[in-house]
């Protein structure tokens, strides 16, 4: 029995809670990871895990054996990659989940700079608005737009995208130009809906200007759940979107999109870089935080609180 792959094997089940879900991330089979874990209860004389048919769970023992060697495998890795070799080059597979929009208009038009500082670390990307299970899935890190809703992710809160209100010529021509946002309440306008994948609702949109606040829900002709979807059917002239700044400005500078209300003002939307908890950070996920940390002061800063 390799001490490594055992330990390694019974974290991965702990935290996949599933024997099929662990042997999937490791790229072994079920076969083997159910051998390493009953080599590891035998070496150590007790009982790690309490098996039935439906759900796993940890006996007192195993919880404490959890605690320990998650730090010990995290201690590994630190020796690891304190060596000068591996802390001047991290390298390996670094498995990533962010928006489309954010994905197409930001991150990969500035991923050759991160390559170039970078070229041992081979970045597995997935472009997606979805709700995504860091663990079963074996993700890295998401990055997502919004409040997180599971508290339990370990989160570093890496931007603030500021909103704005924007509609296609060819719909304002045919609705009417609205001059208040209550006007988007009216039974003429239309709005296209966002379906946030947390909550399975459109968002309504809060507006403020001097000691005015409003809350406006809209009448959606069509919802999505994808931000690249979700800006085509504005340009097509489907309805009034809200939009992140940086998903706008393209289509404003080419005429496609004409900003609406812009002596009222939105709360920003907030950017999180989240990873699962008990899950070391390694030197390639700590650099590329770092990377995205840098490219998000450029474009849309973590607003300052105000005094």
């Amino acid at each position: 029995m390799d001490r490594f792959d055992a330990m390694q094997a019974f974290t991965r089940v702990v935290e996949t809670g599933s024997f099929t879900k662990a042997a999937n991330t490791l790229h072994m089979s079920r076969a083997s990871v159910t051998q390493l874990i009953q080599q590891l209860e035998t070496r150590l004389r007790v009982r790690l895990l309490n098996r039935t048919t439906r759900k796993l769970n940890l006996t007192a023992d195993g919880a404490a054996y959890y605690e320990r060697v998650v730090r010990l495998l995290a201690d590994m890795d630190d020796a690891e990659t304190s060596l000068s070799s591996a802390a001047a080059v991290p390298r390996g597979r670094l498995r990533v989940d962010v928006p489309s929009p954010l994905a197409r208009l930001l991150l990969i038009p500035a991923l050759p700079d991160f390559h170039e500082r970078y070229p041992d670390i081979q970045i597995d990307m997935g472009v997606s608005d979805r709700m995504v299970d860091l663990i079963d899935e074996n993700v890295d890190c998401v990055v997502r737009g919004g409040e997180l809703s599971d508290q339990s992710l370990m989160a570093r809160h890496v931007g603030d995208l500021p909103m704005g209100i924007f509609a296609a010529p060819a719909y304002l021509q045919r609705a009417g130009v609205p001059l208040h946002p209550r006007d988007l309440e009216n039974s003429q306008q239309r709005i296209v809906g966002y379906l946030w994948a947390r909550t399975g609702k459109p968002l309504s949109y809060v507006m403020n200007k001097d000691d005015e606040t409003v809350q406006v829900h809209g009448r959606p002709v069509l919802t999505v759940d994808d931000g690249n979807a979700y800006l085509a059917a504005g340009i097509a002239g489907m309805g009034i979107l809200r939009l992140p700044r940086y998903m706008a400005v393209d289509a404003v500078a080419r005429g496609e999109l004409v900003e609406l209300f812009g002596d009222w003002t939105m709360e920003s939307m907030p950017l999180y870089l989240a990873f699962p908890p008990n899950r070391h950070v390694s030197a390639k996920l700590r650099v590329f935080i770092d990377w995205i940390v840098g490219l998000m002061a450029r474009h849309a800063p973590v607003a300052k609180p105000p005094l």
